[in-house]
């Protein structure tokens, strides 16, 4: 068992929907006060993606620029963790695969890390896989992550290694044999997103094998393997993640009312396992971020 258990709270994503849950946060003032919010109830790790108002996936730096002031200027204590993700993603054409087609937003990946360079967040997600999700292609290749890699460790900023799959931790390994991803790893294992890693015990723990000696790592069950994930997470000396970017149910058949609520229930179950919830100055110290 770890020490404390650090809990991070994926406040909106990419993916979820106002019609899957309409007190989804959109806006930076929204993003800024869910995560204030969950910060009360033990949260000390925010991951963070924006939106356009309107809900629609967003890139921009101003979006990220805002809802960042607005956490730091709070005083919540939080430790932000920006994605890195959006700008991955590529769909064949139907006439021309080679062409991406409605879907696609495959950019430089210098694009992908430009707000953690101007932001310089304690820690951003690095994606590590290349694979079929949902209806597009997620297209990670080495080059791309050492390119991106560089550009955090020149920021400041802690990575955090996002694995889908036995590969992305082998990719990992590689990455970290090579110097190109500092020592010390974070990893984040995501189970239950089709075509990777199972939301299974079996799956989480032979993950968690492949680890290399010494690394930390939380992990996440999508949709209702959520909070058995908390407790698989845990139970393997991980640290855990939920939120409404990974589920919207706080149980069988009801919405969870808010991030905060989704929180607190993360922090019930690792208390009631017989576990501590680590404060963000204690997260600070187990992750060597200054």
């Amino acid at each position: 068992m770890t020490p404390k258990t650090i809990v991070t709270v994926a406040v909106t994503g990419n993916h979820t929907t106002r019609e899957q849950h309409p007190g989804l946060p959109c806006t930076p003032a929204e993003i800024a006060e869910a995560v204030i919010s969950s910060a009360r109830a033990g949260a000390v790790i925010a991951h963070l993606h924006v939106r356009y108002p309107d809900g629609r996936p967003s890139m921009e730096l101003d979006h990220y620029r805002e809802t960042v002031d607005r956490i730091r200027q709070s005083g919540c204590g939080v430790l932000i963790n920006l994605t890195t993700g959006p700008g991955q993603r590529f769909v064949p054409g139907d006439d021309d695969p080679s062409v991406g087609g409605p879907g696609t937003n495959l950019v430089h990946p210098l694009r992908r890390v430009e707000h953690v360079v101007e932001l310089k967040p304690e820690i951003c997600s690095l994606d590590l896989n290349t694979m079929w999700s949902g209806s597009s292609a997620v297209i990670n290749p080495p080059r791309f992550v050492s390119i991106m890699a560089a550009a955090i460790r020149e920021a400041g900023t802690k990575p955090e290694l996002e694995v889908f799959d036995s590969g992305d931790i082998h990719l990992a390994r590689q990455l970290l044999d090579d110097g190109v991803l500092p020592p010390d790893p974070f990893f984040q294992i995501i189970c239950g997103v089709r075509y990777g890693f199972g939301a299974t015990p079996q799956a989480l723990a032979y993950a968690q094998s492949l680890l290399p000696s010494g690394a930390t790592f939380s992990a996440i069950g999508t949709g209702r393997m959520s909070f058995p994930f908390v407790a698989q997470s845990y139970l393997l000396g991980g640290h855990v993640r939920v939120g409404l970017e990974d589920a919207v149910m706080i149980r069988k058949g009801e919405l969870a009312a808010d991030n905060a609520a989704m929180v607190a229930k993360a922090v019930r179950i690792v208390e009631e396992l017989g576990g501590q919830i680590a404060t963000s100055d204690e997260a600070r110290q187990m992750l060597g971020i200054a």
